[in-house]
């Protein structure tokens, strides 16, 4: 713990949804929500106006859509989110080295190693001038937490919700926590918050006076013991500047459940191809390929393999997920598929090539279990073939997404359907604009890229 309020904790204001209000005039003051739009999708953000209907994250979509029937439900735009959040991030660079990360909104800094901060006065005013600046840079709304702790900072940042600053003062943390519930400490989710009610422990005062031992009895020696120092304030975490990754993974949940087994194996194969591409794109290479599988049952089964070295290369990683398809029963369907890669390095093994081709005989030998037919060989360097751009009648026009008409220039889709595509055209510096239907052929009519929220001076983008 610290004699001073210099650890700070950033907390982006519905930063999805904020995003999506910012680039488009006709939201503003809407509720908006942004996630999954299929019949298993879920809530990733709501904004504020979307939250007065009870709409929260990780809330399935089709709940919050009977909650706000009129809200505008987009679908998620991450390269978009993240060139903000890359933004955002160097402005907490410039106050500090120790920067800690923890998603695309939300980081700690440790405001003391920056020399920005050494009191009270020093902090607040560190705070302010960063929450400026995040509104110069982005315009949008970003709020500050400030303790002498990470677990304090980040209370106090869910206290200055929305567009806030709230400091605790140090010494001041047991009356702060006393009457608060025991959720809010760190590591409290709702098992243990349940497990915890049932033994008539529900705020966090109540956690300090049943003391240490009784904590240690009810959920173990480390999180006892743990739990007991957070409850009286105390948490001397550091603010850590890198986080390894430990693995790389993307996974699908279908709007209906996959039987056909050769449709399943073609998702797995596209599921391995995006995983590479983030796995590259991260400057890492694996060891341990690993398949997740979800039955229509809500049954879940993980299996993985491990490679004699790490390896970036897509047909070594689709091949292996393969494999591992091959030894799990997907009769009834499947809802969820996902591949990942563990065990991460930052090189590749010597003779990629000659471990694809060991992957290709392998699945296409009779002992093998590659499908059951021949493995097509194919070389390393092209197992990812570069996307091509789909005829316009392919297109699929989500709703939020960027476009551009010939005729009409910028704008973004309310909906499609029925063959027609309907966009209201608007930019984020002008006033609410109309709205036209086209037939999702026309010809006009293409794929946009996000325009910049806020323009410098010399009308330059300040957000790529």
């Amino acid at each position: 713990m610290r004699a001073a309020p210099t650890i700070l904790h950033l907390d982006m204001d519905a930063f999805f949804a904020a995003a999506e209000q910012a680039a488009k005039p006709s939201l503003r003051g809407k509720p908006v929500v942004v996630g999954g739009l299929g019949p298993r999708g879920v809530v990733a953000t709501a904004s504020y106006e979307a939250r007065r209907f009870g709409v929260h994250s990780a809330m399935p979509m089709a709940q919050a859509r009977r909650l706000a029937p009129n809200a505008a439900y987009l679908v998620p735009r991450f390269g978009f989110y993240r060139s903000i959040s890359e933004q955002v991030m160097e402005l907490l660079g410039r106050l500090s080295p120790l920067v800690e990360p923890l998603s695309l909104d939300e980081a700690f800094v440790d405001l003391e190693a920056g020399g920005v901060a050494e009191d009270r006065a020093g902090a607040l005013e560190a705070g302010e001038r960063l929450r400026r600046d995040i509104l110069a840079t982005t315009g949008l709304t970003g709020s500050v937490g400030l303790a002498g702790s990470k677990m304090l900072a980040k209370i106090a940042s869910e206290e200055a919700k929305p567009d806030g600053l709230v400091l605790i003062e140090p010494g001041t943390e047991r009356e702060l926590l006393g009457p608060k519930s025991v959720r809010i400490l760190p590591g409290v989710g709702p098992a243990t918050g349940e497990h915890l009610r049932r033994a008539g422990m529900t705020t966090v005062s109540d956690l300090v006076e049943a003391g240490e031992d009784e904590l240690v009895r009810l959920l173990g020696r480390a999180h006892g013991a743990s739990l007991y120092r957070m409850a009286q304030g105390y948490d001397d975490r550091p603010v850590v500047a890198e986080r390894d990754a430990k693995s790389v993974s993307v996974e699908d949940t279908f709007d209906v459940d996959l039987h056909d087994r050769v449709r399943i194996r073609i998702e797995v194969e596209r599921l391995a191809e995006r995983c590479v591409g983030r796995l590259r794109a991260s400057g890492h290479s694996g060891r341990t390929i690993v398949l997740k599988v979800r039955r229509f049952d809500f049954s879940t089964l993980t299996r993985s393999e491990t490679l004699r070295g790490p390896t970036d290369d897509p047909l070594v990683v689709r091949e292996a997920a393969g494999r591992l398809l091959e030894g799990v029963d997907t009769t009834g369907g499947v809802r969820l598929l996902g591949v990942g890669v563990s065990g991460l390095a930052d090189y590749t093994q010597e003779d990629l090539f000659a471990q694809a081709a060991e992957a290709a005989e392998d699945a296409g030998s009779p002992g093998g279990s590659g499908g059951g037919g021949a493995a097509e060989e194919v070389p390393a360097a092209e197992a990812v073939p570069e996307p091509e751009e789909p005829p316009a009648a392919e297109r699929r026009w989500a709703p939020g997404n960027d476009v551009r008409h010939a005729v009409y220039g910028a704008g973004w889709v309310q909906g499609s359907g029925v063959g027609r595509v309907t966009v209201r055209f608007e930019e984020p510096q002008s006033p609410p604009g109309r709205v036209r239907t086209f037939l999702v052929d026309d010809p006009e009519l293409e794929p946009g890229e996000p325009l910049p929220l806020v323009r410098g001076a010399e009308g330059e983008a300040a957000v790529a």
